[in-house]
Order: structure tokens, then C-alpha cells, then sequence
């Protein structure tokens, strides 16, 4: 692992310190990457990585400056009967996924775990985010009314165009259920109200929350899913495929649709990545319905 064999060294010795002194622990870096970086890369891991090192150094400094102090004043503590000491800094430091907020303070990231158990009208997607992949939740309730689709959870234009075209599409795929879609209107949420989404890679995924919605069929719930949807039901590529997969690992996604046009950018892609995850390529919609639905 890169941040475990050269940025955990490179570190040390830019902050003076030597591998006896600081211990970093692999469940350490794990909890920097997913709880403070978010990110592909590595720049920021470095960073947070610096950050630790230099809050070490301090400890181990002030920790010299009080033996320090306490050795030029044992004579007189002696003498007066007071000779209590500080405990010594025992080194090395050790860092650990579970004491790293006393290092780093609290988790700027909070994961967002596959749901327990399959449910109707709830798919999880995948995003891409400035700061790395992120899961998404889609949410649809439906509930007597006149075939009205609202929308919340702050959607760019972009996202509420594939609402409208997932509707649309889900209604061509249920020519039976046609008396339903008029009497009933259609409520599409996605979480985190507070955060901006746009762009058209979850038209699958609200294609598929609005059909298991209207059908009761329940959704599996270690499934994610991408990929730009036409009203045909022709599932196209989207962008951003390495983040996205990172995301689903660290959520406890085991299943992944993607778009059968991404396939090259799978196949580029390192197989730490892709391990432990089942990528299912898909061209139409109506595969991943026959997969995911239960």
C-alpha cells in the first residue's frame, strides 16, 4: 500500500521523527482514506498523514521540555519532600483507526452503509463527487393522487430530466399498470437534502426505485448502480468509474451494474479495486430489473 510503504516514511522524516518513535497502523491509514480524505488519490492522504507526524512531534517535544524541567528542580522537590513525576511519553506513539481522533479530531466523513435488508422503492446509485465517489441513495414513495412526479433532495436540471425520463420509461415497461400511474402521484427523494446533485448517471437507479415502487417488488440491498438511462431503456456510460467502485467497497456494496461501455474502464483499472466486488455489465435496463428486483 502506498500510504503504509513511502508516504507514512516520507512523512516521518519531513517532521523529524524515526519509525521508533511513531507507529502508524494500517487500520490507521484505512480510517484517514475513507473518514478524512475521500479522495482517489493520494495528496490529501498525504496531508492528513503530515498532519499526524507534526501533532506526534509536539507531544514527543513537550514531552522532552517537561523531563526537562522536571530534572532541574528534582533537587528541590526532594529536598521537599516532593518528588512526584510525570509519566514519561512512552514511544513509540502508537496511532490506531480507534485513538485517531485524538490526532486528527472527528471524522469529516461518515460512510453510508448498504441497507441491512431489501426493501421497495429504495436503490442505491453511485456519484461522483469533487472529493471522490460517494453512494446515493434513491428513494420513492408512491400514494393516491393524479400521476404528478415530485422531486426533492436539492436535483440539478440534468438529474430532473432522468426522473422524468425514468418515469416515462417505467410506464412504457408496465403497460398493465396504467390505471395505477393515473391515480396515484409519484414522490422521488434522494438523501442529504442539504448537498447539490446533478448529472445523468442515476437514471438507472431511479428507473429501478420507481418500478420496484409501483410493482412492490423489494430491491436487493447490497446492490449498486450507474449509468445514464434513455427512454428506450438503453443503459448509457458514465464517467468517474474508479471512484464510484472505492465508494461501494467502503459502503459494503458486493454488486455493481455498470453501463456494458465502461467495460474498458474497468479493465484499466487496478485489481485492488475491483476485488470482492461483482460487476454486472448491462446494455438495457430491463437487465438490471431481472437481477436486482426480488
Amino acid at each position: 500500500h502506498i500510504g503504509k510503504d513511502y508516504l507514512v516514511s516520507k512523512q516521518l522524516q519531513k517532521n523529524g521523527l524515526k519509525k521508533k518513535q511513531l507507529s502508524i497502523s494500517d487500520a490507521a491509514i484505512k480510517e484517514m482514506i475513507s473518514g478524512y480524505t475521500k479522495e482517489a488519490g493520494v495528496r490529501e492522504l498525504e496531508r492528513t498523514i503530515g498532519k499526524v507526524c507534526r501533532k506526534a512531534a509536539r507531544m514527543i517535544l513537550e514531552d522532552m521540555e517537561r523531563t526537562d524541567e522536571e530534572g532541574s528542580s528534582s533537587d528541590k522537590n526532594t529536598a521537599s519532600g516532593k518528588n512526584k513525576k510525570t509519566e514519561a511519553l512512552k514511544l513509540p506513539i502508537r496511532v490506531t483507526g480507534r485513538n485517531l481522533p485524538d490526532f486528527l479530531g472527528k471524522r469529516k466523513y461518515h460512510d453510508n452503509p448498504a441497507n441491512k435488508k431489501d426493501d421497495v422503492g429504495i436503490v442505491r446509485g453511485l456519484a461522483w463527487t469533487e472529493v471522490g465517489g460517494d453512494t446515493l441513495e434513491v428513494e420513492v414513495n408512491t400514494m393516491p393522487g393524479e400521476g404528478d412526479l415530485k422531486l426533492t433532495g436539492q436535483l440539478g436540471d440534468v438529474m430532473k430530466e432522468s426522473a422524468q425520463i425514468a418515469l416515462s420509461l417505467v410506464r412504457s415497461l408496465l403497460p398493465d399498470e396504467n390505471e395505477f400511474f393515473k391515480t396515484h402521484d409519484f414522490h422521488l427523494h434522494v438523501p442529504e437534502g442539504a448537498v447539490p446533485k446533478d448529472g445523468p448517471s442515476a437514471g438507472v437507479t431511479m428507473t429501478t426505485a420507481l418500478y420496484s415502487a409501483v410493482t412492490g417488488s423489494p430491491v436487493r440491498s447490497h446492490t449498486a448502480m450507474t449509468g445514464e438511462v434513455t427512454l428506450r431503456g438503453r443503459v448509457l456510460p458514465i464517467g468517474g468509474l474508479k471512484e464510484k467502485l472505492l465508494a461501494a467497497k467502503q459502503a459494503g456494496i458486493d454488486q455493481v451494474m455498470v453501463p456494458s461501455e465502461n467495460r474498458p474502464d474497468v479493465d484499466e483499472l487496478e485489481d485492488e479495486i475491483t476485488e470482492g466486488l461483482e460487476i454486472c455489465y448491462v446494455d438495457k435496463v430491463d437487465q438490471i430489473l431481472k437481477q436486482v428486483l426480488q
